[in-house]
C-alpha cells in the first residue's frame, strides 16, 4: 500500500465545502475506500453501498417491458447510478446532480465508478438542482423536451425525508411536491428513495396520498466498525397505472 489517506479533491460549493478523500482502512486489512466530506459531515463511503444498490434494483424490478427511461436524484459515488445501468432493459440514465465537483470526479475518473458511467452511452450526468426540476409543475427532467416522461425517479439525496442536506429541500416531502414528482412518471411508474433512517410511518403514509401504493424496505449489511448489522431504508411507491 503506497497511502494512508489522500484528498483528491476539495472545492467550495453553494452548500459548503466538498472534499472527496481516498485511505486506507486498517481495520480491513488496507481496504481501499472513498469518502465524501461536506464541511465536517460525512456525506458518503465506498464501504456502505448496500441500500443504494438496492435503491435501483427493487424499483426497477417493479418495472415491465424494456426501454425503461431512469432518472437518479444525486451522483454521489455513483452505486445507484451503475446499478441501474446494469439492467438491460434501460434505455436511458440521466443522473442529477446538484454539485459540481462531483459529476467532475466521476468525469476525471478520480472515483472507482466515474469510467463505467461516464463511457455508457445510455447515461447523461446533468448538473442541476433535482428539487427545482422534481417540485415544479412547470416541465420535467429533460430540458430538450420538457414534456418527456419517465418510468421511474429513484432518489439517493437527503439523509431521510425529515433530515435534509438543504432546509429548502423541505417542499418536495410534501402532497403538492410529490404530486409534481409524479405528473413527471409514465402511469405505472416507480418512485425510490433511499433513507438512512428507520422506516417512517408518516412518509409511507404521504406516498398513499399521491401514488396509488407505497411500501418502505429494510436493507441491511455487516458494519465493520460496530461489530453488527447496520440498516438503511428503501421507500417505493407505484403511480397508477391508468389517468383515472
Amino acid at each position: 500500500m503506497t497511502f494512508d489517506f489522500e484528498e483528491l479533491d476539495y472545492q467550495k460549493t453553494p452548500l459548503g465545502e466538498i472534499s472527496l478523500r481516498r485511505r486506507a482502512e486498517p481495520m480491513l486489512a488496507g481496504k481501499v475506500l472513498y469518502e465524501v466530506k461536506l464541511g465536517d459531515e460525512f456525506l458518503m463511503s465506498s464501504l456502505f453501498t448496500s441500500a443504494e444498490i438496492q435503491l435501483a434494483r427493487l424499483g426497477l424490478a417493479m418495472l415491465e417491458g424494456t426501454g425503461l427511461d431512469v432518472v437518479v436524484g444525486g451522483l454521489g459515488l455513483g452505486y445507484t447510478a451503475a446499478a441501474v445501468l446494469e439492467n438491460p432493459s434501460v434505455r436511458s440514465l440521466t443522473v442529477i446532480e446538484v454539485m459540481e465537483p462531483v459529476i467532475d470526479w466521476h468525469r476525471r475518473c478520480l472515483v472507482p465508478l466515474g469510467k463505467e458511467l461516464c463511457s455508457d452511452p445510455r447515461c447523461t450526468l446533468v448538473h442541476a438542482d433535482f428539487f427545482a426540476m422534481a417540485s415544479t409543475s412547470r416541465g420535467g427532467f429533460d430540458q430538450a423536451d420538457p414534456a418527456r416522461l419517465v418510468h421511474a425517479v429513484l432518489l439517493d439525496i437527503d439523509h431521510s425525508p425529515s433530515h435534509w442536506l438543504n432546509p429548502a429541500n423541505c417542499t418536495f416531502y410534501t402532497t403538492a411536491g410529490l404530486g409534481h414528482l409524479s405528473d413527471k412518471l409514465h402511469p405505472g411508474g416507480v418512485f425510490g428513495l433511499w433513507s438512512n433512517d428507520p422506516p417512517e410511518a408518516a412518509f409511507t403514509q404521504l406516498l398513499d396520498t399521491v401514488f396509488q401504493s407505497a411500501e418502505s424496505h429494510v436493507v441491511t449489511f455487516s458494519n465493520p466498525y460496530t461489530g453488527s448489522e447496520s440498516s438503511n431504508t428503501v421507500y417505493l411507491a407505484r403511480k397508477r397505472a391508468s389517468q383515472e
